[in-house]
């Protein structure tokens, strides 16, 4: 593969950005699970819980939305302000029919906890929970909306930006909804969820703002002769947001899921594992970064039929993601009994953890691979075989596998929580080698020799 150092350089400078702010974002979930461990492992284990259940319905409906960001990022590539316009505005009528559809899917918790083989105080935790997030869903759809307007014109910085905001009002938000303070009452782990509604209302509203004031959105423009719903276009993002939405949703139930599965072992299982996820997903954010940032400059070049620049970008993009891999890999390793150690005290924990992100260590590649891929895929936008590559590699035989290892004897005597992460290691392995295939035989086709 052909390395072009200006190339990296353009990705690096889209992705730096990108990055800073999906940090931000995820020490938002770290700080929760810091501070609810803190409680107890009732708390800990609640919020893995609730989250487990909230965080792929919500990212699975912002996923819809990644649509608009391939769209807006082909219109600017070929100067089409116009279209860009008519983008987002119906963007905008997908956006309230995705949060409408959000808090109608949040009155099914009460339904699924009540199913899980966990003690009753974790249960009523993670419910209160997900009836104070749920409110916050609005002012997390404007900025979302927004910031995939920007994005697709190539400027990533405003997400860091606004990251920022929600960090700051997190930190204070949890500590007086969790432990009571200023005449607030403590709501324990379930406090978290008070705090991230507060953080999604005030991201939303400084992204709202900024996007107004910003020359290189153009708030006003985008708002400018707004067009009646269109159903065709409508329609249109929604077909090409599904696979992406159904890509997230499967990633993130593979990961989110697994203490629903492992309820009936214990605080301590569910905590170790809890931890080992919240670490790893943040540092995931390095190659899912690059990831969004090869979308962009895809789009970008797609547009604009440069597709000598798109090989160069391709190959540029698959060099820089095994680098990152080798990177994420040898600080997961280097430091997982000290990373763990700040989440929880209980040396059990702590234990379990550590052994899960050494298994961790070994995905690092393959899940660079098949997060880059799929961005490429998300830029050219070809998202139909997103979907349902992702299913069969993460739940058939990923989560199949995790499940036999980790809950029953049928290979070797049930693993616990480590039985399912080596049956991610399986699963994202697969999903790299079938979206990489599946990424060279649609550039075939492509006017240029691939």
């Amino acid at each position: 593969m052909k390395f072009c150092t200006w190339e990296a350089g353009r990705l690096l400078r889209l992705a730096a950005p990108v990055f800073f702010a999906q940090v931000t974002l995820v020490l938002m979930s770290v700080v929760d699970t810091i501070m609810a461990g803190q409680v107890s492992a009732v708390d800990l284990a609640a919020l893995s819980i609730a989250t487990g259940l909230w965080n792929p319905m919500v990212l699975a409906l912002l996923g819809v939305l990644l649509a608009l960001t391939s769209l807006v990022a082909h219109s600017f590539g070929a100067n089409d302000e116009p279209a860009i316009r008519g983008h987002f505005q119906q963007g905008c009528y997908l956006a309230v029919l995705l949060c409408l559809a959000g808090v109608a899917i949040a009155q099914l918790a009460p339904v699924l906890i009540a199913q899980l083989d966990t003690q009753a105080s974790v249960k009523v935790l993670a419910q209160d929970y997900i009836d104070y997030i749920q409110w916050g869903l609005p002012g997390f759809f404007v900025y979302s909306l927004f910031r995939n307007v920007a994005e697709g014109k190539a400027y990533t910085a405003p997400a860091f930006y606004i990251s920022i905001i929600g960090l700051l009002v997190n930190i204070p938000a949890n500590y007086i909804f969790i432990h009571g303070h200023f005449g607030a009452p403590a709501l324990g782990g379930a406090g978290c969820g008070v705090a991230t509604a507060l953080v999604f209302a005030a991201m939303g509203s400084a992204q709202f703002i900024y996007s107004l004031i910003s020359k290189r959105i153009d708030g006003p423009g985008l708002f400018r002769h707004f067009a009646k719903p269109d159903g065709r276009a409508i329609w249109a993002m929604f077909k090409l947001g599904v696979p992406l939405s159904l890509a997230t949703f499967f990633e993130v139930t593979l990961f989110a899921c697994i203490p629903l599965f492992i309820a009936s072992l214990g605080a301590i299982a569910v905590a170790g594992h809890q931890v080992a996820a919240s670490v790893t997903t943040l540092l995931f954010m390095l190659p899912m970064s690059l990831s969004m940032a090869v979308a962009i400059r895809f789009g970008n070049l797609y547009g604009q039929q440069d597709f000598v620049a798109l090989k160069r970008c391709m190959s540029t993009s698959f060099v820089l993601s095994i680098a990152i891999a080798a990177l994420v890999a040898l600080v997961t390793y280097l430091l997982r009994f000290d990373i763990s150690a700040i989440y929880s005290d209980n040396p059990e924990v702590i234990a379990l953890a550590a052994s899960i992100m050494v298994l961790a260590c070994f995905y690092q590649l393959p899940d660079a691979l098949q997060v880059v891929s799929s961005g490429m895929l998300r830029g050219i936008k070809h998202t139909s075989p997103i979907s349902y590559i992702t299913f069969i590699s993460y739940w058939l035989i990923g989560f199949a596998l995790g499940y036999v290892l980790g809950r029953t004897d049928y290979i070797v005597p049930a693993m616990g929580p480590q039985g399912f992460w080596l049956g991610i290691i399986v699963g994202l392995s697969c999903a790299a080698v079938l979206l990489i295939w599946t990424l060279r035989r649609r550039l075939a086709q492509a006017p240029f020799n691939f």
